[in-house]
């Protein structure tokens, strides 16, 4: 989970449909919590506004194959800072994109609405090495 892969997010479902499952970037520091970021009107932020746990899973695609999947709490889910916008920036963009990738996400004029911080407690981890 150190490195910066793409993350999946499954949360349970508010009706008849499967569980809502997406890929998304992340920021995560061993020991720590898993942080996310959404926008507050989708329908994921809502799902896990109302179930307050979900399932995060990380693979690594290339040999020695390698996943992790975390069961958790939400701890936090508001506003995000411009400091915890970069933090999850920084994994992904080149450093001198994340400045302006941490003005678009809080910019009025950011068509996606309004940014979410989700930040995940880990209560179980489930993982496998394929490395032998």
């Amino acid at each position: 989970m150190a490195l910066p892969h793409i993350g999946v997010l499954s949360v349970v479902s508010d009706d008849e449909r499967p569980p809502s499952t997406l890929p998304t970037w992340y920021a995560y520091e061993p020991g720590g919590n898993i942080a996310v970021i959404t926008r507050r009107d989708r329908r994921k932020s809502r799902l896990i506004r109302r179930a307050g746990k979900l399932s995060f899973s990380v693979q690594r695609p290339e040999v020695p194959y390698r996943y992790v999947t975390v069961e958790g709490t939400v701890v936090r889910q508001e506003l995000p800072t411009p400091v915890e916008i970069a933090r999850i920036g920084r994994r992904y963009l080149p450093p001198e994109a994340v400045e302006e990738w941490v003005r678009w996400e809080l910019s009025e004029d950011n068509e996606n609405g309004e940014p979410e911080y989700i930040e995940i407690r880990p209560d179980r981890w489930l993982t496998k090495d394929f490395g032998g």
